[in-house]
Parts: C-alpha cells; structure tokens; sequence
C-alpha cells in the first residue's frame, strides 16, 4: 500500500513548483553558499531534491551537484528544467531512508521536508539522518529544514496551513501530545486535474530532539535557527512561532594519528 506522499508526488511536479514555499530558491542557495563561503570545490548532495530548484541553481553557479529523490515523476521534471537551464545535475533515483554514498560529499542539504519528517515512524526518519552523515566527509556542512514541534503546541496548523497553501486545503488536524505527530487530510490538485483526498501524518521535532540525533551521528557542532521559505538566516531566533526549524551541523573533524 503506497504512502501519501507516494500518491502525492506521482503526479505533482508542476504544481509543486508553483507553491508559495517553493519561490524563495535564489535566497536559499544565497544562503547555502554563504554557509560553504562559496567554494565551488565543495560536492553537494541535495537529498530529496524534487524537482530539483536547489540543485540547478547550485549547477548553474558552478557546483557539482548529485540529486537523489524517490519519485520519478519529480526527477523527469528536474532533468527537463536542467536540460532547459542547460545545467549539468547529477539526479539519481533512489530512497533517502537508504542513501548508498560513504564519505563523498563536502556538503548535504535537505529542504522543505525533503523525506525527513514525512516517514511514517521515527526509525524511518532517523534513518534518512544517518545516510545524510555517513554521506559527508569528515567537517563535511548538513543544512535542512524540519517542522517545529514548538509551533503545534502554541498554535492551529489547519489554521496556519490553510493561509498559506497555494494549491491545496488542509483539514481535520489532530495533533498527538506524545507522538508530535499530527494527522489529517489533504485536499490537492495534481498536474492533470485530479484532486486527491490524502491521509497524511507528519512527525514534528523539538528542538533539543534534533541535537540529541544529531549529536549521536557524528555531528560535532549543530546550530538551530527559525526557517522562513526564501529568507534563511542566521539572525532569526527559532520560538514556537516558527513553523519550521533551520538546522545547521557539521561533521565531527577526524583525528589524524
């Protein structure tokens, strides 16, 4: 039985492209380059790339970049906007809960929830965590972006999620205390017109959650920060106003014998 997010992402690349939270690309890779001091000797990993707007725009400023997503319909419309951009990208099918790279990459970044936190249990999502950072070298940067568990506790996400999705209605939101996993239904349209009736369940994290995972992957320093679509930075304070976090770690440097 497929997932919602295997239904959704069938038939949604371009729709999903024209979502509010995916115009603010420039800004965001202005931002990654900030974070890597735009060494374009660094190889970056895009996991859950979709259709891909983080890695073209990486290409085009002259990085190598490897895409790895789990829906072939988002990869063929990522290939098509590369060929159009006249970019080289590197996008590889596969699953971000088994990503195969070993020490490869000096950069990885995961964002708008690329995989993680839609698994249904939370051995799947920490299981996309490991990949990323057995995927980086040692000092290698991970940058993503995650829900907030602050922001359910405070506020309505049907509310919230209804000001702001383009294309879709959310509704019937039940927010589980214990699990921080909220359940309900979304109404979208997919590319040829059909709308969809999906059940999804979402898992959010507490901030101190995300240092503990991180802290047991190798990861030497982690940095939280709030997340606003197309304005990443360092100067916003992450409160449960927030309805994503930012989340900026790096890899424990190796000692040399």
């Amino acid at each position: 039985m497929k997932q919602w997010y295997e239904i959704l992402f069938q038939n949604y690349a371009r729709t999903y492209d024209k979502e509010a939270f995916t115009q603010g690309t420039i800004q965001e890779v202005d931002f990654v380059e900030e974070e890597i001091h735009g060494d374009r000797t660094k190889r970056i990993l895009d996991i859950g790339c979709g259709t891909g707007r983080h890695s073209i725009e990486l290409a085009k400023r002259g990085y190598k970049v490897t895409g790895i997503d789990f829906s072939e319909s988002q990869l063929r419309r990522a290939r098509e906007k590369a060929s159009e951009a006249q970019t080289i990208v590197e996008f590889i099918h596969a699953d971000a809960r088994d990503i195969k790279f070993s020490h490869e990459f000096d950069v990885a970044i995961m964002l708008c929830e690329g995989g993680f936190p839609l698994m249904e249990t939370d051995e799947m999502n920490f299981a996309i965590l490991q990949g990323a950072a057995r995927a980086l070298k040692s000092g290698g940067t991970f940058i993503l972006t995650t829900l907030n568990a602050l922001f359910p506790l405070a506020h309505s996400i049907e509310e919230f999620m209804n000001s702001n999705t383009v294309e879709g209605t959310s509704s019937g939101h039940v927010f589980n205390t214990m699990t921080l996993r909220d359940s309900s239904t979304f109404e979208v349209t997919d590319d040829d017109g059909q709308v969809l009736a999906l059940q999804c369940n979402e898992r959010y994290y507490m901030p101190s959650e995300i240092i503990w995972m991180m802290k047991s992957l190798r990861f030497s320093k982690i940095e939280i920060f709030g997340c606003q679509a197309g304005n990443f930075s360092r100067t916003i304070q992450l409160t449960p106003n927030d309805y994503e976090m930012l989340v900026i770690a790096k890899i424990a440097q190796e000692k040399l014998i």
